[in-house]
């Protein structure tokens, strides 16, 4: 069952905020869709946004002025929460970089998190699922992006499931999270001591075992005053690896641009159009 919490006219289309009983997670996870207003005739693309640390299904939604160019292209937009709320695990408040509100959109395989996080199985495929039967979205036309976090996860979402997911860009990804402290601290307490499964959750070292898995390219945009992008986030590390794997990359670094939104805003047409482009071919 589906529960509205809000619907809002939006650039003539309808800005929603949702709420559900998840079966992956156990637990109530909410969402937020940006809905065009083509799609109250027709099917429309749909690309999911995987937000960062700290935030929430609304971030994205108030603080990128994507809607407006999403009403443009006829693109629906959708964004998960960025982990299961009041799981009852203790510590899961305590950092800003673990537990609530830091899944890394992957499924745990260590207690206390295996039971409840296991962001990967809900956004691949419950919350897809959820989105193509309740709403006007075409399941053949899907893309996914993010930010920081969510870049990291839109990244190795799209490598893991291309038969999902058929364009991918990013801001800011945590490029090689086994090479960082945010990724080590969160894949040790996630996926346990034994780093080998770690490195099917790194977007690096997925795409040095692949060849040329998006041949229409990814995008990537990176501001150069971004406080993170020596020690957490390592574009470089993925841009060599797409070098090796023959993979179309443009990745882009901007000058005077830090790790915020106010520098997803300056570039969200860009990778609306080319999700747009990629997705109408």
């Amino acid at each position: 069952m589906l529960d509205i919490i809000s619907e809002h006219g939006c650039f003539g289309g309808v800005q929603g905020f949702y709420r559900h009983d998840s079966r992956e997670t156990g637990l109530p996870m909410r969402f937020s869709v940006f809905h065009p207003p083509r799609e109250a005739g027709q099917l429309v693309p749909v690309l999911f946004f995987l937000a960062g640390l700290t935030c929430t299904e609304e971030t994205f939604m108030i603080k990128a002025g994507a809607q407006r160019w999403a009403a443009h292209y006829g693109i629906m937009l959708a964004a998960p929460d960025t982990s299961p709320r009041n799981t009852g695990i203790d510590g899961a408040d305590k950092d800003w970089d673990i537990g609530h509100g830091a899944g890394f959109y992957v499924d745990a395989t260590q207690a206390p998190w295996e039971k409840h996080f296991r962001m990967e199985s809900y956004v691949v495929h419950e919350l897809r699922e959820l989105i193509v039967n309740q709403f006007n979205a075409d399941e053949s036309r899907i893309g996914i992006f993010g930010h920081s976090m969510g870049g990291h996860g839109a990244l190795t979402l799209a490598l893991r499931h291309p038969d999902v997911y058929r364009s991918v860009s990013a801001f800011a990804p945590i490029a090689s999270p086994t090479r960082c402290p945010w990724g080590r601290k969160a894949f040790s307490n996630y996926l346990g001591g034994d780093e080998t499964p770690w490195q099917e959750h790194d977007a690096s070292e997925l795409m040095k075992r692949r060849s040329m898995p998006f041949p229409q390219g990814i995008l990537i945009d990176q501001g150069l005053s971004d406080n993170f992008l020596q020690e957490q986030l390592l574009p470089h590390a993925f841009e060599q690896a797409c070098l090796q794997a023959g993979q179309p990359l443009t990745l882009r670094r901007h000058a005077g641009y830090d790790h915020g939104y106010y520098f997803i805003a300056s570039f969200i047409e860009d990778h609306l159009a080319f999700h747009h482009r990629i997705l109408e071919s």
